[in-house]
């Protein structure tokens, strides 16, 4: 890979950049983590958050791998037309997307958004051909297979849990996973950590090496231990408009729904993050909480809120990549 001259002032307002999206990405994806947990009453919402926070922290020691920012960094465009301004238009493709759909209270992925930047800034300096088509098809892949690898474990859990338990009271079972409620969301939250910090780490992994200040063999621990800390006190903040979307307007959950929805979701995320797969946590917890109300009955599902949901899935990509391309184009002529 070609080294580019960055100037260091440059260099650090782009990582800033990168760190406010890391940041805006655990406060739009709070309700990921915290929704169902919420939504059941089985925590208080100041608590919940400090919770997911710290096991969103807690990744950086469980996920030493890698992979997914090993995806993001070198397998999504060609490391060779990477410079300060594809990054730039990068991060304010993906950070003006996340803004509209957290407005708007929509469960739009971070994730994808942030392709869409490094996919449209791309396109804008170099063309069709700077883009990886194999790391690309499979982060697309992922947007049909994470929802419904999601739906099915958050199902598969529901129909387990409903045969072990069809000889227990409704009120002994509420009891019990009040508290295995609290295991569940954790462990969600330690997925949504180890995979969401990983894709900026990418993304300043990549703009180190174009600079030459790293190798392309592991980014800095600096990198690591910023990305993870900062997703942490995004998620700390809390992204409060879109709770509600995810906890009880696509179904009605109660205690047992949000573990089995959240051990589903758990499950998808980490086999995608020990496969180097930049997959979208929103996606995964919706397609597991869809699961969950529709193995009850499909009538449980409020469809049109699921299909809504679906539309913004389907245009974060592209409006992100229009957004990138423009802001491309205006770095080339302020920085």
């Amino acid at each position: 890979m070609h080294t580019v001259q960055i100037s260091l002032h440059i260099l650090a307002l782009l990582i800033v950049l990168a760190l406010l999206f890391d940041f805006m990405n655990g406060f739009h994806d709070a309700a990921n983590a915290i929704a169902t947990v919420v939504s059941t009453g089985v925590l208080r919402p100041q608590t919940a958050v400090a919770m997911a926070a710290f096991f969103n922290l807690a990744a950086v020691f469980v996920f030493h791998q890698l992979h997914v920012a090993a995806s993001v960094g070198k397998g999504t465009i060609d490391p060779n037309v990477v410079d300060h301004y594809v990054i730039f238009g990068a991060l304010v493709g993906a950070i003006f997307w996340n803004l509209v759909t957290w407005y708007y209270g929509i469960p739009s992925s971070s994730s994808h958004a942030l392709i869409g930047g490094l996919v449209g800034a791309a396109v804008a300096k170099a063309g069709t051909g700077a883009l990886i088509s194999a790391g690309l098809l499979k982060t697309i892949l992922f947007i049909v297979l994470s929802p419904l690898l999601g739906l099915i474990f958050g199902s598969l859990m529901m129909l387990m849990v409903s045969w072990i338990f069809f000889r227990s009271t409704p009120r002994k079972i509420d009891g019990w996973f009040r508290r295995l409620q609290l295991l569940s969301a954790s462990m969600y939250s330690l997925g949504h950590g180890g995979n969401d910090a990983q894709k900026t780490i990418g993304v300043i992994w990549m703009l180190l090496i174009a600079a030459g200040h790293s190798s392309g063999d592991a980014p800095p621990m600096w990198v690591i231990i910023s990305c993870y800390c900062a997703i942490s006190l995004g998620t700390l903040f809390g992204g409060w408009r879109i709770v509600k979307t995810m906890g009880q307007k696509i179904t009605k959950l109660k205690p047992v729904g949000g573990f089995c929805a959240e051990t589903g979701g758990a499950i998808t995320l980490f086999i995608a993050t020990a496969f180097g797969i930049p997959v979208s946590t929103t996606h995964t917890i919706t397609g597991a909480i869809v699961g969950v109300g529709a193995s009850q009955k499909m009538s449980a599902v409020r469809w049109g809120v699921a299909s809504n949901i679906v539309w913004a899935w389907v245009f974060t990509i592209p409006a992100s990549a229009f957004v990138a391309a423009i802001a491309w184009w205006l770095g080339t002529k302020i920085l």
